[in-house]
Parts: structure tokens; C-alpha cells; sequence
């Protein structure tokens, strides 16, 4: 019987032994993972995005403003929208840049030289509120995270549709896919 006890003991200590340096091991992995404060700042974009709150006061535009400057033949027009709301209406000469597709390489082949006058709106722009512009949480407007997000990468010539139009108005130049 005794034998019988010294061999549950000694069966049990294994199985703690065993246990530990699994988890000894698991959180050496778990050690060994990068986190992502490596790679998210979100007290990064949180200055970005006071600072950009102050600089975009001045870069709301008129729709008359808004279309003056895209006739200018200078200035991008960017549709950071979904490629499936672009192709089912955008503004004439609008350019389509999925705005989740943003990285220093894409916004490059897409707008060029950092000067160039850029002119975004989205669907909040839109009175309509029908699709493909249905409006989004105001506070999470794509105007927000677009003009945000291309600040970020350095470009400062941006320029916002600050007017509520409707889609329908000749003067917005809606072109419907």
C-alpha cells in the first residue's frame, strides 16, 4: 500500500513538473511576441488628431469652392469610400482610394507629389442619406479619419467639402456607376 502511495505521490509530482514547464514555456512565447505598442500609438494619433482639428478649421470648402478647385485640373479629388460605393456613384473626377487600402505607398502612386491640392468628401457630405451615401455616426465621418490619415502621411494641401449637399444638385457633378 505504501508502494501504492509513493507511486500517486510520485506520479502526481510529474504531472506538476510537467505542467509547470508548460506553462513556464507558454509564457516564454508569450514573452518572446512583440507588442503592439511597437507598432500602435494610439497616444500618437490622439496628438495627431488635436493637431489636425486646429489646421482643418481652415480647409472646409463651399461646394462652389469645392468645384472651383477641381476644375482647376491641379487638384485630386479622393473618394476614400468603399470601391463598391464609388462604383455606384462618386463626384466627376473623383479618384477611388478604399480608405482601409492607405499606406505611404498606395496614397504615393495615387496622389504624387505631397503639395498636390487634395479635395475629399464622403457620405456625411450628403444630405440624400440613401445609398451609396449613407450617412455614417458623425463622429465617424470618413472625413475625419481621411483628412486624419493623409495629415499623418505628410500631406497638407487637403481640403475638405465642408457643405451638406444633395447628390442629385447639377452643381455636385455626381456621376452614378
Amino acid at each position: 500500500m505504501r508502494r501504492a502511495i509513493l507511486a500517486i505521490l510520485f506520479g502526481a509530482a510529474l504531472a506538476g513538473a510537467a505542467a509547470t514547464g508548460a506553462a513556464w514555456a507558454q509564457g516564454k512565447a508569450e514573452a518572446a511576441r512583440p507588442s503592439t505598442a511597437a507598432q500602435i500609438d494610439f497616444e500618437g494619433f490622439h496628438a495627431l488628431t488635436g493637431e489636425v482639428m486646429a489646421y482643418r478649421q481652415n480647409r472646409l470648402l463651399s461646394l462652389d469652392d469645392f468645384q472651383r478647385m477641381a476644375m482647376s485640373g491641379e487638384a485630386l479629388i479622393l473618394d476614400a469610400r468603399s470601391a463598391d460605393a464609388y462604383a455606384q456613384g462618386h463626384i466627376e473626377g473623383a479618384v477611388n482610394l478604399p480608405f482601409p487600402d492607405f499606406t505611404a505607398q498606395s496614397l504615393d502612386r495615387t496622389i504624387g507629389d505631397e503639395t498636390r491640392p487634395i479635395l475629399i468628401y464622403c457620405n456625411n457630405n450628403f444630405e440624400n442619406d440613401v445609398a451609396p451615401v449613407v450617412m455614417k455616426r458623425i463622429e465617424l465621418a470618413l472625413n475625419i479619419q481621411t483628412f486624419v490619415n493623409l495629415y499623418g502621411y505628410g500631406y497638407r494641401n487637403v481640403y475638405e467639402l465642408g457643405d451638406v449637399v444633395d447628390f442629385e444638385d447639377p452643381a455636385v457633378r455626381w456621376t452614378s456607376g
